[in-house]
């Protein structure tokens, strides 16, 4: 099964979207979009950057822990991945992405 972008609105009627790996984890989560349009410009952005390994920034959080950005071409953020506890877990978590992202179907939640 391949991995999936979810849709969805959140609390402040925002649109957002998640990447789920395969086995139903969520690997990416984007900004909150106004437009459900630019949700779906987000996701057509993570599909066409993951591929690039040098898209992908590591960095970690105030508590130390591992996490990643995925970046467009224009350096901006397009999507964050959760904390991990190590940065071999993290790096997995990139792999992963990579993988995924691609061929991945589009599930529209929000409605």
């Amino acid at each position: 099964m391949p991995g999936s972008f979810e849709i969805y609105k959140d609390k402040a009627g925002e649109y957002r979207f998640r990447l789920k790996a395969s086995n139903g984890e969520i690997i990416l989560a984007s900004e909150g979009y106004k437009a459900k349009s630019g949700c779906k410009n987000g996701i057509a952005s993570v599909q066409k950057n993951a591929a690039s390994a040098s898209r992908f920034q590591k960095t970690e959080t105030r508590t130390g822990k591992a996490r990643f950005n995925l970046r467009a071409g224009n350096n901006q953020v397009i999507g964050t991945s959760e904390s991990y506890n190590s940065t071999a877990a993290r790096d997995n978590g990139i792999k992963s992405v990579m993988k995924n992202a691609p061929k991945a179907v589009i599930k529209d939640l929000s409605a």
